[in-house]
């Protein structure tokens, strides 16, 4: 699809989102449906994007990364999940959830260790909060973290984890202080051959299919004490600090499969012809048309506006929120008007609307479901 608005970022900006979008359209797109029917994670790619900075895209260049903005990253999640949201969903599981939580909240020896590797795509990162009894109700997690020597000794389980049968180094979420509520939960990095980790099998999901989830098993697992991510009993801070970015990063995945939609539903109505003409003339198509572009526009405009405020350093809890609640509703409501528009094609799996409704509706759920979101944002207002 052509892009008609101009957003003018400037030469950096623009450049990085044509490279982006050359490289995933290349080389991601040809692939996406093949990804989905085999439920692979593709690893050779992950090397392709370190190659060309996309998995560090915020790390400070003495760390091996791009040193560039949020703008940037909100761009290249963008593009990658048009070409696949799965993809693009391990991407931004990658590049902020763990990479950048371990930018903003590592010491000096932990940025030099895990950051290189981690933006030049020789490793696999992930973050592991939820548990299968503490998803919205993130302060009730039990993994158990208890100080023994100069380790810390964790057990439990974390459920859903993205990218967690291939992740290399992970950020981790356990409870070190069980007296002390929020307060005392700390943040780990953890590796995958430390002794007392494992992966168990991965789930079979409705859609982000290459995209791998699985629960992690910790038994008598041993963490190095300078493995600890910020403070001990301060991961509450890490992880509200981290969220409120997630959320906006991740709010670009939904965006990326609604231009994904249209890429579909432009040529096909153009083509398809019903009573002697394209079925793109009549009335009725060109208002769902018209609708979806708005949708597509102003989720794009919240999402850059959004972005810049963080790049300042003005980010709120009510647009991280906002941003992600908007654009992952309109993502699921695009995809059922891209089936509604290819009729009786868009119900077989020839074509790819069923996978973008699959994929979409991951959006509404992870990182918060809608709800919480509503709660969040209604919260904020109330408080102003």
């Amino acid at each position: 699809m052509k892009r008609n608005l101009t957003f003018a970022f400037g030469e950096t900006t623009d450049l990085l989102r044509q490279s982006v979008h050359d490289f995933a359209m290349n080389e991601i797109a040809p692939r996406a449906a093949e990804i989905d029917l085999s439920n692979r994670f593709p690893h050779d790619l992950w090397k392709k994007m370190g190659d060309l900075g996309l998995l560090g895209i915020t790390v400070e260049e003495e760390f091996g990364g791009t040193g560039l903005g949020y703008l940037e990253h909100v761009i290249a999640m963008e593009e990658i999940s048009r070409a696949s949201a799965s993809v693009g969903l391990s991407y931004g599981a990658h590049s902020n959830l763990c990479v950048n939580q371990i930018r903003l909240n590592g010491t000096q020896a932990q940025k030099k260790k895990y950051l290189p590797k981690l933006a030049s795509g020789e490793w696999v990162g992930a973050l592991a909060m939820s548990e299968a009894n503490s998803g919205s109700d993130v302060m009730s997690l039990q993994l158990r973290a208890e100080k023994a020597g100069s380790h810390y000794v964790l057990n439990g389980t974390k459920m859903w984890i993205t990218n967690g049968p291939d992740a290399d180094v992970l950020v981790v979420y356990a409870r070190t202080d069980k007296e002390a509520g929020s307060h005392g939960i700390t943040a780990f990095i953890v590796e995958k051959n430390f002794a007392g980790f494992s992966t168990a099998q991965k789930l079979d999901k409705l859609g982000m299919r290459g995209s791998n989830t699985c629960e992690l098993v910790f038994e008598h697992c041993e963490i190095p004490e300078e493995n600890i991510l910020g403070q001990l009993n301060h991961g509450t801070r890490v992880l509200m600090k981290g969220l409120d970015l997630e959320r906006l990063v991740l709010a670009a995945g939904p965006v990326g499969i609604m231009q994904a939609c249209l890429d579909v539903v432009l040529p096909y109505v153009r083509e398809r012809k019903q009573f002697g003409k394209p079925i793109g003339e009549f009335e009725l198509m060109q208002g769902k048309l018209a609708d979806m572009h708005v949708a597509l526009s102003a989720s794009q405009s919240y999402l850059y506006a959004a972005a810049q405020a963080a790049d300042r350093g003005q980010i709120t809890r009510k647009d991280s929120a906002g941003v992600i609640l908007f654009t992952a509703e309109n993502a699921t409501w695009m995809a059922l008007e891209a089936i509604q528009c290819l009729g009786g094609n868009g119900y077989i799996n020839e074509f790819s609307t069923g996978r973008l409704l699959r994929d979409a509706k991951l959006y509404e759920i992870g990182a918060g479901t809608s709800e919480i979101r509503r709660i969040l944002i209604g919260r904020e207002l109330f408080q102003q």
